[in-house]
């Protein structure tokens, strides 16, 4: 497979390269004068110049080509736009302030981006009004309906959203093992280390001393996910620290669970205020109270995307080990009619469908 291609001799640039190449797992080709380049220059998938030969290459008269980026290790010099329009390059990376932007151009080299990536967040508009059963009941109606989808359990006090699929057992890793995590992982090796079941991945909170999501723990984990995945599936506490507004930022949609009555209309009131500033497409999933829905959607000023089904047995089912029942049933079809509105049929590998309630997953 080609590698990249670094054209430079100045050797402190150099090591700077490699060592973030080495971040982001990829090996580079190097040139250590322009026209030792000529050879790379068509094939590589990434060419970085650094800015002590970007003149000498210039001269060369390289043909032009996509994915060529001008490296310096020199602040706001004059000159260097410049000579990025010479070679043909599509931005100037400073570093080391852009280092976190060079990771991810040679990532894109050994992981190009293969799908959707869609994120949905979940929240509850007041404390047990079951959002959290409907992130795991949309994420296993997407799996079962053929979508790569990630559970992401992003409430450190919910107990941990393996235990509501009846997968607690499971071996992979947890947020606890995942927090310190920097940089950039691709979504197989993320994958590999989760607990995945058929098409559904789950990065669940443990059951022991609560774990703070860090926003670049999360923004590893989602940068991964958008990469390698058709959805994903965020279950959101009700407050919002760093790593929280980093989902909530990223959200296609973010959906508040709201119980039909007085205390569950005034509680989502604070929580829409609290969301609202950082997302962008806020929906509400109303459970059937005492109050008309519609009436409860003009009050919070928050479209309703639909009203969830009572399940009978849920309780019962879950403290089983079993995951929700959703097969043939209410919930089932509620879940494959959100997504299918939310997302306007979601494609995987080139294949457009409705995702169903049917077989498969936990």
């Amino acid at each position: 497979m080609p590698r990249p291609l670094a054209i430079t001799d100045d050797q402190e640039l150099l090591d700077d390269l490699l060592r973030i190449a080495a971040a982001a797992g990829v090996e580079l080709d190097v040139a250590h004068a322009a026209a030792h380049a000529r050879p790379y220059w068509i094939r590589a998938p990434l060419v970085v110049v650094g800015s002590d030969l970007a003149d000498d290459l210039a001269a060369t008269g390289p043909p032009p080509r996509q994915n060529v980026v001008v490296v310096t290790r020199t602040a706001d010099d004059p000159d260097m736009w410049r000579r990025c329009v010479a070679v043909g390059a599509h931005t100037v990376l400073e570093l080391p302030e852009a280092e976190r932007l060079l990771v991810e151009e040679f990532g894109d080299t050994a992981e190009p981006v293969t799908r959707a990536g869609t994120v949905l967040c979940v929240a509850g508009g007041k404390g047990g009004a079951g959002a959290t059963v409907l992130a795991a009941s949309l994420a296993l109606t997407a799996s079962r309906g053929g979508l790569r989808t990630l559970l992401v359990d992003a409430d450190p006090l919910g107990g941990g959203i393996d235990v509501l699929l009846g997968q607690e057992d499971a071996l992979g890793a947890r947020w606890p093992d995942v927090v310190g995590r920097e940089g950039r992982v691709s979504f197989a090796a993320l994958q590999e280390a989760l607990p995945t079941f058929g098409e559904l991945t789950v990065l669940s909170a443990h059951r022991g001393e609560p774990v703070r999501i860090p926003r670049e723990a999360m923004r590893v984990v989602l940068d991964a996910a958008q990469r390698g995945c058709d959805l994903v599936v965020v279950d959101l506490p009700r407050h919002v620290g760093e790593g929280e507004a980093e989902a909530l930022a990223r959200a296609a949609a973010t959906i508040v669970v709201v119980p039909a009555d007085l205390r569950g209309a005034l509680a989502a009131a604070q929580t829409v205020t609290l969301l609202r500033p950082g997302t962008g497409d806020l929906r509400l999933v109303m459970r059937a109270g005492t109050l008309d829905p519609e009436v409860v959607a003009a009050s919070l000023s928050v479209p309703c995307a639909g009203v969830l089904p009572e399940t009978r047995g849920l309780v019962e089912t879950v403290d089983r080990g079993d995951p929700p029942p959703l097969r043939r049933s209410p919930l089932g079809r509620f879940c494959g009619e959100l997504l299918e509105s939310l997302l306007g049929g979601l494609s995987q590998s080139g294949r457009t469908g409705r995702p169903s309630a049917g077989a498969g997953g936990p």
